[in-house]
């Protein structure tokens, strides 16, 4: 058996996942990348897009918007990946009506865009990408199969 890397997803508002995982994908920055046990330090800065984590052959995916990753090994020798990320979800909370509200919400931050003077834009830019990643990643993984 392969070893494993501590995985621990953050957000300003809670702890949404922390357990030992076989690999990692994620959107940074840079591109997306698959983390492996022993993978070389890093911090990099997330995309928005969806988190994959595989552990015993089942897939975990979470979607994800902002934020930043980083890769380091601890005492005991085994690799750990931190997202610290503005905001992150598990594939399964994303039910129907969480994407609807999340279109609506897109929808409506779209026509406020048009009010220059009612428009705060870095609060727009991440509210909308936030419903967008909602929405997005929803359907990708709709009919995929994945451990909830």
């Amino acid at each position: 058996m392969s070893k494993q890397l501590k995985l621990k997803i953050v957000t300003p508002e809670r702890l949404v996942l922390e357990e030992m995982v076989d690999q990692v994908s994620l959107p940074t920055t840079e591109g997306e990348i698959t983390i492996l046990s022993d993978h070389i330090p890093l911090v990099v800065g997330l995309k928005s897009g969806d988190v994959v984590a595989v552990s015993g052959g089942e897939q975990i995916p979470m979607a994800v918007a902002g934020g930043f990753l980083e890769v380091k090994k601890n005492e005991e020798g085994i690799t750990e990946v931190a997202v610290l990320a503005d905001f992150a979800e598990h594939v399964a909370e994303l039910t129907d009506q969480k994407i609807e509200e999340a279109k609506k919400k897109a929808e409506e931050l779209k026509k406020k865009m048009t009010d220059k003077n009612e428009v705060d834009f870095e609060h727009f830019e991440a509210e909308l990408e936030r419903s967008l990643t909602r929405v997005k990643i929803a359907d990708k993984w709709r009919k995929r199969k994945y451990r909830k």
